[in-house]
């Protein structure tokens, strides 16, 4: 006789342990009961799947049906494989942050942030933002440099921003007060025509993050950190004749401080450690 209480969820749960249970040392932390409930919990799909597994073949009459179904499940064992290894990542990295995570990472505080990650995780159609919710969670585990709110939106940013929008993050990163013209360059190369849609995109990448709080022209601060008003420029007496460029060269772009939270919480491959990790570890 089944046991009623043996959910499908419960069942994914004790078979992505087993997997990484093959994984594990005997110093090693396993991510929580808590926690991967709530993963897994978040993808609509995992119930419906293991239903589907389980009952299939099914009727051998309905061949059409099944081959259907048989691409179906292939899909979604790809989809639970990227899982595994998502989850496999976040066990990695949590095994070296020690037993002092282990409040943290059962609170409900924490498991809401679980939630809504792997939300935007399943949305996520490449492996780079699956490797953003990875290291945020960790990260969000082991260090409090940043609320759980300001959490919650670079998960919001994962979720919202394209691959491009990333690059340009990057590339912001490394060379504070980059203009327009230098990142581009950078990135791709010969800049094209102003009424390409290639520059239509680039206006729209800079706007979305200076709108968005991600990036900001550079400005001098006074010894109180307040932004300088800059002096109007003089009128010339011969205006320019065209518009100011998508790929103008003389205004320097550099992240704003949350900008720069996003990449220590994300882009591991562009900040090994996070800064104050060591210190602020833990702090509330």
């Amino acid at each position: 006789m089944t046991d009623s209480s043996e959910t499908p969820n419960s069942k994914v749960v004790e078979a992505i342990r087993a997997e990484l249970a093959k994984r594990s040392t005997s110093r090693r932390r396993r991510i929580s009961e808590k926690f991967l409930m709530a993963a897994i919990g978040s993808v609509p799909w995992v119930g419906g799947f293991l239903a589907a597994a389980a009952s299939f073949p099914g009727d051998e009459s309905a061949g059409h049906s099944d081959d259907l179904r048989t691409k179906w499940l292939e899909e979604h064992e790809r989809k639970l494989r990227e899982l595994e290894a998502t989850l496999n990542a976040i066990d990695e990295r949590m095994s070296n942050l020690g037993p002092s995570i282990e409040e943290r990472v059962d609170s409900p505080e924490y498991l809401t942030l679980v939630r809504q990650a792997f939300r935007a995780w399943d949305r996520a159609a490449t492996e780079d933002k699956r490797r953003y919710v990875a290291n945020l969670l960790s990260n969000a585990a082991g260090t409090r440099i940043c609320s759980d709110d300001v959490v919650r939106l670079f998960i919001t940013w994962i979720d919202l921003y394209h691959e491009t929008h990333f690059a340009v993050i990057r590339e912001i990163f490394r060379n504070p007060g980059s203009t327009r013209f230098d990142v581009w360059t950078e990135l791709y190369g010969l800049t094209p025509r102003e009424d390409s849609a290639e520059a239509d995109l680039y206006k729209l990448l800079i706007r979305d993050l200076s709108t968005g709080g991600v990036i900001r022209q550079a400005r001098d601060t006074n010894e109180a950190g307040q932004f300088l008003r800059k002096r109007s420029a003089h009128r010339r007496a011969n205006p320019p004749t065209v518009m100011e460029s998508a790929f103008e060269d003389t205004k320097r772009y550099v992240l704003t401080e949350l900008g720069k939270q996003f990449v220590h919480y994300t882009m591991n491959e562009v900040v090994p450690r996070l800064e104050g990790e060591s210190e602020r570890s833990g702090a509330s």
